[in-house]
């Protein structure tokens, strides 16, 4: 049986990460055998695009459409090492984002043609289309307070993307509910608003239905 592909979605701050982990965690007492990735990255090729990507690794930022070819680039080549294997021999597949993060960041973000980067996304996904896909939907200004905490306990910085001004990341969370309009069968929306504890149980009763199905 074909392993079930779940993706994670939303704007800074929200959780992904977290939630995508204790989420695996879940399904794993449940029996169920999954792996997490994330995008960019997820591969050794992946990694170093990531690199480019959030910390300016060649140097210099990448123009526009550079940038949203770099983002397919990695996201092909994960989908043939990573995605389509795994789901092959009936693993299931979490990934910290995919192809609707660049809908939402270099379309509704950047202004680049929404159409014309999800028909570049059905090019490079070529038919690894998520089962089902989680929006951890958050205010911009309460995922950026969680940012600031996060980085002054750890010492670190923010990466390319978070150093965006305000009304990008606007952009980008009124994008991805718009996309989530367009596709209410795959899309389901999950107020990370919450303690990660409660965000987590939102998530378990969405995914619960598809897991029910597969045990």
């Amino acid at each position: 049986m074909r392993g079930k592909f779940i993706t994670l979605e939303g704007p800074e701050g929200s959780g992904k990460s977290t939630q995508a982990k204790m989420l695996i965690r879940r399904l794993a007492d449940c029996g169920i055998e999954a792996v997490y990735t994330r995008e960019p990255g997820g591969t050794a090729l992946g990694e170093e695009i990531r690199n480019i990507l959030q910390h300016n690794q060649a140097g210099e930022a990448p123009c526009e459409r550079a940038e949203l070819l770099l983002f397919e680039a990695s996201r092909n080549q994960l989908i043939e090492k990573v995605i389509r294997p795994n789901l092959e021999k009936g693993v299931w597949v979490i990934c910290d984002r995919f192809m609707d993060s660049t809908a939402a960041y270099q379309g509704y973000g950047r202004g680049l043609p929404v159409n014309e980067i999800e028909a570049i996304n059905r090019f490079t996904v070529n038919k690894v289309v998520p089962d089902l896909t989680l929006l951890l939907d958050l205010e911009v200004a309460a995922g950026f307070k969680r940012i600031a905490q996060r980085y002054l306990a750890l010492g670190e910085t923010a990466d390319r993307f978070e150093q965006e001004d305000r009304s990008f990341h606007e952009r980008v969370r009124a994008g991805y509910l718009k996309l989530a309009e367009k596709e209410p069968e795959r899309f389901r929306i999950i107020n990370a608003a919450q303690e990660p504890d409660a965000v987590a149980v939102s998530i378990w009763d969405t995914v619960n239905d598809v897991v029910r199905q597969s045990i």
